[in-house]
Formats: C-alpha cells, sequence, structure tokens
C-alpha cells in the first residue's frame, strides 16, 4: 500500500534537502558521501530513511540539525537555512546514552535544564511543572513509578523508552531517531513502535528516522525513502497508506508483505557491488 508522495512547495516543507551534496576528506582519502540529494517533509510527517549500510542515512540527520554542512546545495528548517535560527531538536540512539548517576527522573528532565526557553524557568519549575511534566511522559510510557530509579536497574528497553522521553521532553520541533530499537529483541521492539507511534500521534513533531528494518519503517512513518550506496542519493519516496492506529497484526497481511518486499528488491538492487566491496 504505497502511493508517491505530493510533491511539496517550498514554502510547505518544514525540512528541505535541495541538491545536496556532502564530501569527506580531500585527495586520495576524498569520500562522496552524497550526491544529488533532495528531500521535503512537512511540519508533523514522519519519514523513514532506509537503504544499504554506508549510504548516508545518519548523514542527513547530521545535515538537518546543522552537525555538518553540506558540501553542495542546500538544507532547509523552517523555511531559513539550517543554523540560521535555534531549533528544538530531540535526538534518540541504538544506544540510550543515559547518565549512569543520575536518576530516570532527572535524565529525562536534562533538556528542560539546558535548552532555551525552558533553561531559564527550570530553578523555578523543577520540582513542580517540570517534574509533573516529566512524571506524565514516564507514564505516558509505562515508566510510572520509576523516576527514581537509575538506569542500571533498568532493562534494555526500559532505558530505551527513558531515552525517548528526554527526546521528546522539550517539545521538539524535529524528533531525529537513528536506530533508536535496533539492540533490542523483537518483541520488545515491536512493544516501542506501539509506544513510538502512540508518543507521535498524541505530540506530532516532525520525526526522521533511521532504520535497517522496513517492518520497522512501515509500521511507523508516513513514508519511507530508500537510499542507494555510497555516494548516496534518495532513489525512491512512497506513501504507507496503512490507517493509525497500527497493530502488529497489520505486518503480516499481503499488503504489508508486498510493500517491504518491494523496498527489499529496491535496496539489494542498490547495493554496493562485489567489485566495489
Amino acid at each position: 500500500m504505497t502511493t508517491r508522495p505530493k510533491r511539496l512547495l517550498h514554502d510547505e516543507a518544514f525540512v528541505e534537502l535541495e541538491d545536496v551534496e556532502l564530501v569527506y576528506g580531500r585527495g586520495d582519502k576524498r569520500v562522496q558521501a552524497l550526491t544529488a540529494t533532495n528531500l521535503s517533509i512537512a511540519k508533523g510527517d514522519f519519514v523513514a530513511l532506509v537503504g544499504p549500510s554506508g549510504c548516508g542515512k545518519s548523514t542527513i540527520l547530521k545535515l538537518v540539525t546543522g552537525l555538518l554542512k553540506a558540501s553542495k546545495g542546500y538544507v532547509y528548517v523552517s523555511g531559513r537555512e539550517v543554523g540560521a535560527e535555534p531549533m528544538r531538536v530531540g535526538m534518540a540512539f541504538q544506544n540510550p546514552t543515559l547518565l549512569p548517576w543520575k536518576t530516570i527522573r532527572d535524565n529525562v528532565m536534562l533538556p528542560l535544564k539546558i535548552v532555551p526557553p525552558f533553561r531559564q524557568e527550570f530553578r523555578q519549575k523543577r520540582k513542580t511543572e517540570f517534574r509533573d511534566r516529566v512524571e506524565a511522559l514516564l507514564k505516558q510510557v509505562g515508566l510510572a513509578g520509576f523516576g527514581d530509579k537509575y538506569p542500571w536497574q533498568l532493562s534494555g528497553g526500559m532505558m530505551q523508552r527513558a531515552s525517548l522521553c528526554r527526546a521528546l521532553i522539550h517539545d521538539p520541533q524535529l524528533l531525529m531517531l537513528d536506530e533508536p530499537f535496533g539492540a533490542l529483541d523483537q518483541f520488545t521492539r515491536e512493544e516501542l513502535w506501539a509506544i513510538m507511534q502512540d508518543l507521535w500521534m498524541t505530540r506530532k513533531p516532525t520525526v526522521l528516522l533511521v532504520t535497517h528494518d522496513l517492518k520497522e519503517a512501515g509500521f511507523l512513518a508516513n513514508r519511507i525513502c530508500v537510499m542507494q550506496a555510497r555516494p548516496g542519493r534518495i532513489i525512491d519516496d512512497s506513501v504507507v497508506d496503512f490507517a493509525r492506529p497500527r497493530n502488529i497484526d497489520m505486518a503480516y497481511t499481503p499488503e504489508f508483505v508486498t510493500m517491504t518486499q518491494r523496498l527489499r528488491e529496491l535496496i539489494i538492487a542498490n547495493r554496493p557491488n562485489k567489485e566495489a566491496a
């Protein structure tokens, strides 16, 4: 169940990559990571990037957040070149990266301490409004009552739930997810997909997800973009038409299997050839 996405006008796109290229190094060490990459994402959309390892999926996340600067082309966020004005960004990675000496509550609250405009009010609200905000989010992901625990007292799945809370606590305009469920077992991943879907449906941040799991991409995203092997670029951009809320049974329907198989064939056809490898 995929269709081509409606082409966004420049002023309709919240995130936009326009003919972006990225080159690392010089001379013999020169590596072209991206070539002629174009992508438009509407505000509040959920887009997944899939493709072979090393194709530049995580590079696109770094370009959108301003951690890397394009060698050619333009990256726009909210109608302006990236970095032109402050942007609240939430990030979650394959490893939760929670601070082991802080409680789960304090870990989740950390962005409120350092990100404007919340940091100006942190001392005043950290034991009242901000604490209530943390507890409500922990409850939403099934961690009610775990605020006083430390990361080492939680399972991997529970730590990843806390990591998602930390990424969302400051109401980010952009949520960047880089393989956030990749280190978890299948049952825990599927449970967290449902939680992530619920978080997105209630909060509607603009999400860019990097994943190797085609079932995960189809369950979570509104659009799936397939990238070719390095030098990376987007070679397919399809809308996922399955209604929300989605459940795991949907992933076993003929329509879903057909969609993921098409994506798999595209990725296989655009992997590096054996000689290049």
